[in-house]
């Protein structure tokens, strides 16, 4: 048994291990994308999707994977976080991108 496996404590009923709090902890953060999205559009008027809610994206589907493949192994998991992980990867090098090609803003 690895450490992640190891009983740390029980909360509300659920047996908390170290594969649980990294499950829960991503489907946390990709959850909480919604409101940093909803923040970023009444901060500035703009339905654009800020870098933060693909950066989120891809802790959140990152971490659940993990607990998906070594927590769980279960296929419906690891195959339902592939695609949102894939696209908030391309997202996020599309955004980088074109912060690259951006020109010097005078100061």
């Amino acid at each position: 048994m690895s450490f992640m496996d190891t009983v740390i404590g029980n909360l509300a009923g659920i047996t908390l291990t170290g594969w649980k709090i990294c499950g829960l902890v991503g489907t946390i953060c990709f959850g909480l994308r919604w409101f940093v999205q909803a923040w970023h559009r009444k901060r500035t008027g703009s339905a654009v999707i800020p870098l933060a809610f693909w950066l989120m994206s891809v802790v959140g589907a990152s971490l659940t994977l993990l607990y998906f493949i070594y927590g769980k192994n279960d296929s419906v998991g690891i195959i339902g976080n592939l695609l949102p992980l894939s696209v908030a990867l391309y997202n996020v090098w599309l955004d980088l991108a074109q912060r690259r090609m951006r020109p010097p803003t005078a100061t």
